[in-house]
């Protein structure tokens, strides 16, 4: 994982559906692999694209995929709800 502004790189394994858009499916750190159990959320801003995840090891974690560099950042990781 590489810090950039207070965001963490991430490998982010996906599914393309039908229409091409990637959904992602598991998050990859250095150590540890987190299968998406569940999309809470999805939404686009300009140069991005958010999602909102439940992980298997049930924490929250917002994603942002970078549409032009194509790189996924971990933007908010949230385990107080456990």
């Amino acid at each position: 994982m590489i810090a950039k502004k207070n965001l963490l790189v991430i490998r982010v394994e996906c599914y393309s559906g039908y229409r091409g858009e990637e959904t992602p499916r598991r998050l990859v750190f250095t150590h540890q692999q987190v299968e998406v159990v569940e999309i809470l959320d999805r939404w686009l801003a300009p140069d991005h694209r958010y999602f909102k995840l439940k992980g298997d090891d049930g924490a929250i974690y917002i994603i942002r995929h970078e549409v032009t560099s194509r790189q996924w950042e971990l933007t908010l990781y949230d385990r107080a709800s456990l």
